[in-house]
């Protein structure tokens, strides 16, 4: 069957709105415990605050509690909670020095961690490049780098950037973990993004589309990108 360029053309618009949701790391659900009285006191109502799901009040008590006992881990959960509200700007700010407080100190994967929180914070400012960065921070420390590497592959396809780097980002992002079904969609869309049409009015993909595409139905058979996944796949039929 030979398609029109306008298929290709449709198709290419439909991805573009066909965004995959990047993986969360979750920040620690307990915190360390204070030195003083005055700060375990803070800590207990922080936790309190958080179990709750209260961010306003999470926020205030965190705030004092980063005041009174500067540790990267207050000021990570600090700026998870002002992003909850939405408040990005202050949630990067918050990240940051937790980064600043961790240098020396916290794990590689404590470290990555914060550097995945720093790249969604931008990445709601809309500050991609330093979301990729940050995101590509993470990778190199994460022993399991498996969000970092989808969280780099998603952004990358979300803002348009779908060339050898993006594509790299997602193979390292399966070879992490083989099992994330939105990795072989965002891969095999980039590739489809690099169809061709031939003199004969058909769709040429590059080598490894239609086993991205396959491998996401495998993973994913009623997964929010199927039907895309499926338009695709019928097009080159």
């Amino acid at each position: 069957m030979h398609r029109k360029p306008g298929t290709l053309v449709l198709l290419l618009a439909v991805l573009a709105c066909a965004m995959p949701a990047l993986a969360q790391f979750r920040y620690p659900e307990a915190l360390p415990q204070a030195q003083s009285a005055s700060g375990k006191a803070l800590v207990a109502k922080a936790q309190t605050a958080v179990d709750a799901k209260r961010w306003g009040d999470a926020e205030a008590a965190l705030k004092q509690l980063v005041s009174a006992e500067p540790r990267w881990e207050y000021a990570d959960v600090l700026g998870a909670m002002q992003g909850n509200q939405g408040h990005y700007q202050d949630a990067l700010a918050s990240h940051q020095r937790a980064l600043d407080l961790a240098q020396g100190s916290a794990a590689p994967t404590a470290m990555a961690g914060i550097y995945l929180r720093i790249g969604n914070a931008n990445l709601k400012l809309k500050n991609n490049d330093a979301a990729v960065a940050a995101y590509g921070k993470a990778a190199t420390l994460d022993p399991h780098p498996a969000t970092a590497y989808f969280n780099l592959c998603a952004t990358m396809y979300n803002i348009g950037k779908t060339g050898a780097d993006a594509v790299a980002a997602c193979d390292k992002a399966i070879a992490a973990d083989p099992r994330k079904a939105d990795a072989y969609f965002i891969k095999g869309s980039m590739l489809f993004g690099d169809s061709k049409i031939d003199k004969n009015n058909k769709i040429v993909v590059p080598a490894g589309t239609v086993e991205m595409l396959r491998q996401y139905l495998a993973l994913a058979p009623t997964g929010p990108h199927a039907s895309d996944v499926n338009q695709m796949l019928d097009a080159l039929k």
